[in-house]
């Protein structure tokens, strides 16, 4: 296959890319900086985003293309880091979506990135697909927003699918952040540690996406997270644990919020995001288990 992927030099893009190259894909990453990459016989870096630039003319007939391009959500939540954490994933889907118009031969489908956010938080309710509502906080209307722009695939007849990503867990993003205090000798639960974390692997996440290229039945949300969610008290012990470090220190909420400001929702705020379209399609999970997937990421 021929597959675009924008985001493609990020934690989960370049995961993604390993795993198409090692099938024998052919993968075009659609980057700000070709010129920061070289070339391989597997992977063909293209410029986008840029004045002038035309990625459409050097792209070849596309089997999938694969939208995970936006900034960072991580960082301290100004104003003006919010308008640009939406700023981006809007900007690039619409460039995504103006390019599938010039294809003649359109790719079979689009992938593109979502969050677990777009249901909002709950200490009680379990999410699944099925949930058609969005919440109404910050990152549920960045998800609801990036996924109406991505709809507009479907309607030049591109089967879309929004991977609704959970916390990946790897060697890159948020673990290694979260693995710090522990690693310091003072790892403890976060605010309350009620509140539900929905977790994936880094290699259960790539291969979903695979999973969504290959399964024509599949369209419309898809929920990338591990079948058990677990509290972040609970998630805590088992980092812990597989760390071989204490659990004794817990962090309080008020210095999350000073140190994250509005940030500080990813953490001391949750939700049960269940992987119901998923399983229901059949896919099998590699490390549906935390503490076996941890144990696999630390022992790398």
């Amino acid at each position: 296959m021929n597959v675009a992927i924008t985001g493609g030099t990020g934690f989960v893009g370049r995961y993604l890319t390993k795993q198409l190259v090692e099938r024998g894909n052919h993968v075009y990453v659609l980057t700000r900086h070709p010129e920061h990459h070289n070339n391989t016989d597997s992977v063909t870096y293209i410029g986008w985003l840029q004045e002038h630039s035309k990625p459409e003319a050097e792209l070849p007939t596309l089997d999938a293309f694969v939208n995970l391009a936006g900034d960072t959500i991580f960082g301290y939540w100004t104003e003006e880091k919010k308008q640009k954490i939406i700023r981006s994933r809007l900007q690039a889907t619409e460039e995504v979506i103006r390019i599938l118009r010039t294809m003649p031969d359109k790719p079979h489908v689009l992938v593109n990135g979502s969050a677990m956010g777009y249901y909002g938080t709950s200490t009680t309710q379990a999410f699944t697909e099925k949930t058609l509502e969005p919440g109404d906080d910050f990152l549920a209307k960045v998800a609801a927003q990036w996924e109406a722009k991505a709809a507009e695939a479907e309607t030049i007849g591109v089967r879309t699918v929004y991977a609704r990503f959970g916390l990946i867990l790897g060697r890159q993003g948020a673990l290694p952040l979260m693995s710090l205090p522990f690693k310091l000798l003072a790892g403890g639960k976060v605010g309350s540690g009620e509140q539900w974390v929905s977790w994936v692997h880094i290699k259960d996440a790539a291969e979903m996406i695979l999973f969504a290229i290959d399964t024509a039945a599949l369209s419309g949300p898809l929920n990338v997270t591990a079948p058990k969610p677990q509290r972040n008290k609970d998630f805590s012990k088992t980092l812990a644990k597989v760390l071989n470090r204490p659990y004794w220190l817990p962090v309080p909420e008020k210095l999350m919020k000073t140190a994250l400001g509005d940030m500080s929702e990813l953490v001391l705020k949750g939700q049960t995001v269940l992987p119901a379209a998923a399983q229901a399609h059949g896919y099998t999970f590699q490390h549906p288990q935390l503490e076996a997937a941890l144990r696999d990421i630390f022992s790398k």
